[in-house]
């Protein structure tokens, strides 16, 4: 179920892994301004704790070891495989990358990136333009790139979890919220009315199954 040999102290790819994220979601980020560094910064130093563990240090397995070992005595905890927890905790006897949470995972993560690299072309047009975001993925939504930041920290909770990103997926979804209620009131003191028309027609963070009135799928009012 698991291999025998151990699979940590890998600080090449712990580096090679945090760049390769991080670069690809500066890629459909693109991170402008000093709040936009701030989160960007936030969902960088989760991704290097998320590696550290997976491929530096497994802080999570020493410190729960006591207890995994007496509950799951079969299980070699020092291998790379092992450190897939609810795949190991659930019981899944096969290949743990093929595993439910692992595979779901892919959907989480998949889907955040595209909604921050949707919302990233229709913003940067916006502010192109001096006018509001309101088509795309902000036609549904109006924090599509906040709600895709947290898409993909989910999606890597569920593929590795580990105690140190646990504490600190609930602190960068306060941080987002944070952010976008200030994005907020800078947006209502900029476009006035024209924004508190669209922040009565769309929700903040979850999205409706249809787009504002007077929208189509991939249309929107400008709010004048």
């Amino acid at each position: 179920m698991t291999d025998t040999a151990p699979a940590y102290g890998l600080w090449l790819l712990v580096v090679l892994n945090s760049a390769i994220f991080i670069l690809f979601a500066f890629s459909f980020f693109k991170p402008r301004t000093a709040r936009d560094w701030r989160s960007f910064g936030a969902f960088s130093a989760f991704l290097v704790a998320l590696f550290t563990e997976m491929y530096g240090f497994p802080l999570t397995i020493y410190l729960l070891s006591g207890w995994l070992q007496s509950r799951y005595p079969g299980v070699d905890w020092l291998s790379h495989d092992a450190g897939h927890l609810l795949e190991m905790l659930f019981g899944w006897k096969a290949n743990p990358h093929f595993g439910p949470f692992h595979l779901l995972s892919f959907v989480f993560i998949g889907g955040g990136f595209l909604m921050i690299s949707a919302a990233w072309r229709v913003l940067y047009e916006a502010q192109r333009r001096h006018a509001l975001a309101t088509t795309g993925p902000y036609a549904y939504v109006r924090h599509p790139q906040y709600i895709g930041f947290i898409l993909v920290l989910f999606g890597f909770l569920l593929q590795w979890p580990t105690l140190l990103t646990l504490l600190m997926f609930p602190v960068l979804v306060v941080m987002y919220s944070r952010l976008a209620r200030a994005e907020e009131r800078e947006a209502v003191t900029e476009f006035g009315d024209a924004y508190s028309r669209y922040m009565a027609e769309v929700p903040a963070f979850v999205p409706k199954l249809l787009p504002a009135a007077g929208q189509g799928p991939g249309g929107g009012r400008q709010y004048p």
